[in-house]
């Protein structure tokens, strides 16, 4: 749940929220098309794979992929060619770090199961050593030092509720503490020379305080002057600036510069959209900038000498998400993809501009025209505030051959749906569902304003922008506004289950995904280590130990299940932490008395969000069949999967 955007595609922009007639483009988009369907076998192996890193001589990549079922690692030479399989778990999934700068050996991490209670690892050719605590310890990797010898990583070895900051020495593994977090604040970086640790404090999940903490001396300077989103990027290569984002007195972030000496401020640069990410390549040659502009991901490298922008390769309707750099900055490592596009890894020379692709992870079987490229639209909720969503339309929807549809809820509070490829929503538009991922007031992306309109308010306008989607929906001629459904996952689980209990009548199926129901229970049993979160979190939701308790009951579906007259389906992985599953069996066991059809899919082995192949396809292969019985109608059940 918590409020992190993240990095994808858009295609084209068509704003027909804004349009006198928004029937207008969408009629001549229609004309009926003779597609292939796909089972869900065949999309969820679509290969989810990414590169961890270089190894020291940049002959090969560290590559971290489900192609065996679940997450394991691989190496694949860094100009394209087999990869070959490094861990070969069946069980827990395995995911890769990076080589060690100097040498072969390979850091690595495991959870249980996905209670994302993290360990690190060391793979020193056949051997396997755990470098962290593995009982009820989370450690998660921070980055090398300049030189290589040593890692930082944070760890709630000493008390679980907060993350220290330690370094791991790469010879023997021992271990110091750097600093000790006993008021609950949120590691940000260090200075390459360790002299200085950036800190921030939550205030709101908006808002936060940024501090510039001196390990000499103890002397901890507060950055920012007013209330505002304050996130720390990095440290300038020599060490005497730090760079931060802020959105003090803008609606979005803008990248501002600290220098440590004298304590002065000055404005680097700003955009029309949030900057998301700022970071130095590791000798300081380069400068790298990502900005989400409407939900897609923009970059920006530039040369920091000349201050030359680097142009970077290009593929239509897909852009570049992630970049990770070689340590002597000759090469990077690419992630592009888009809506219709799998996100693939490539490795690309900066001297030659030659460009490997590593990966090939769309299912051979699957011929990409059949997929959809979904498009930002805008449309006008109950009080005229303009909506922005991602809409997938089916190829063989029209007029003449109008659709059910899904209205799709991200997770939060304060996620944004974004431009990018989802398997499943492709499984479901490509058997006939249109798909509509709303932004509704509270998500990230849009300004800090948009962002913080649902504080304390949620199920309720948040919930009326996503019924305003649905009329959306209705009113497409290439949609049957009879069939129109809903499904989100976490927040967006919640989401659905508000719309169930809170208006009824506006949707005719409902899918859960690990969900929050109890809203008074979830926030009392969030997992320790969010302690540095927990006030944020309760100023935006409402504090469950507060007389905000009779508010949370108010908006708790839990407590108001004999509402729900439409079916519903839950999916719900038994080791999440977020999520506990008894959220999930009480909502199924109350929705069931009103004699409502309740189908319900629980996972032992999975925790909040489901990664291994197996249970994927029973997942998402049944909402398909749910759908099929309960919003295509009966006898369509089963049908295509």
């Amino acid at each position: 749940m918590n409020k992190v955007a993240t990095i994808l595609i858009l295609s084209s922009i068509l704003f027909i929220g804004c349009k006198d007639d928004p029937k207008s483009d969408e009629t001549a988009k229609t004309e009926e098309v003779d597609i292939q369907q796909y089972t869900i076998e065949q999309f969820m192996d679509n290969e989810n794979a990414f590169a961890n890193g270089y190894s020291p001589d940049k002959s090969k990549v560290l590559m971290t992929s489900n192609r065996s079922g679940i997450y394991n690692m691989y190496t694949v030479p860094s100009t394209g060619g087999e990869m070959i399989p490094v861990t070969k778990s069946d069980s827990a999934s395995v995911y890769g770090i990076s080589y060690f700068p100097n040498d072969d050996r390979i850091l690595f991490r495991m959870d249980g199961n996905g209670d994302e209670i993290f360990k690190i690892y060391v793979k020193d050719g056949e051997n396997i050593q755990a470098l962290t605590p593995t009982e009820k310890v989370r450690a998660l990797f921070r980055g090398w030092s300049k030189d290589g010898n040593s890692f930082f990583y944070g760890s709630n070895e000493r008390d679980s509720k907060y993350m220290d900051h330690y370094e791991m020495n790469v010879d023997d593994f021992t271990s110091t503490l750097l600093y000790k977090n006993e008021h609950g604040m949120q590691f940000g970086g260090m200075s390459s020379d360790r002299k200085y640790i950036a800190l921030t404090k939550s205030i709101n999940t908006n808002d936060s305080d940024l501090y510039l903490l001196n390990t000499e001396t103890g002397e901890q300077i507060k950055v920012n002057d007013s209330i505002s989103g304050n996130q720390a990027q990095d440290f300038a290569p020599d060490n005497s600036a730090l760079y931060y984002t802020t959105d003090v007195g803008e609606e979005f972030s803008y990248l501002m510069k600290y220098n440590i000496e004298d304590g002065t401020k000055e404005k680097v640069t700003s955009k029309d959209w949030d900057i998301v990410s700022f970071y130095f390549t590791h000798n300081g040659t380069y400068q790298v900038m990502f900005t989400n502009e409407d939900a897609k991901n923009a970059i920006e490298v530039t040369e920091v000498a000349t201050g030359n922008v680097i142009d970077f390769p290009s593929e239509e309707g897909q852009s570049i998400t992630g970049a990770n750099f070689s340590r002597d900055e000759s090469m990077a490592l690419l992630s592009m993809g888009g809506s219709h596009t799998p996100t693939n890894s490539y490795s690309y020379n900066l001297k030659t501009n030659e460009l490997h692709q590593l990966t090939d992870v769309l299912n051979d079987a699957i011929e990409g025209d059949d997929l959809v490229a979904a498009e930002v639209i805008r449309y006008k909720s109950f009080d005229d505030l303009e909506i922005p969503a991602i809409y997938y339309l089916p190829k063989q929807a029209s007029a003449e051959n109008p659709v059910p549809a899904l209205v799709w809820v991200h997770g939060g509070p304060g996620g944004q749906s974004r431009l990018g490829f989802n398997s499943t929503i492709q499984y479901l538009v490509n058997h006939g569902y249109a798909v509509l991922a709303v932004n509704n007031r509270g998500s990230s992306g849009y300004g800090k304003s948009f962002y913080k309109m649902d504080d304390q308010n949620h199920g309720d306008k948040d919930l009326k922008d996503v019924i305003a989607g649905k009329d959306w929906l209705a009113e497409q001629e290439a949609i049957d506004g009879e069939k129109i459904g809903i499904i989100g996952g976490s927040y967006g689980g919640f989401m659905t289950m508000a719309a169930l209990a809170f208006a009824p009548e506006e949707f005719d199926v409902g899918v859960n995904i690990y969900g929050v129901t109890n809203w008074l229970r979830t926030l009392k049993s969030i997992p320790p280590w969010w302690e540095s979160f927990k006030d944020a979190l309760y100023t935006e939701m409402g504090d469950p130990n507060t007389a905000d308790s009779v508010r949370l009951r108010e908006i708790s579906p839990l407590f108001h299940t004999k509402n729900v007259t439409k079916p519903l389906m839950v999916l719900q992985g038994s080791q999440d932490p977020r999520v506990l599953q008894v959220e999930s069996d009480e909502i199924v066991e109350n929705v069931k008395q009103n004699g409502v059809p309740v189908e319900y899919v629980l996972f032992e082995d999975e925790g909040h969000g489901f990664v291994k192949k197996e249970n994927q396809i029973e997942a998402y292969g049944k909402i398909k069949e749910f759908l099929d019985k309960y919003l295509k109608g009966e006898g369509q059940t089963g049908m295509d999967n």
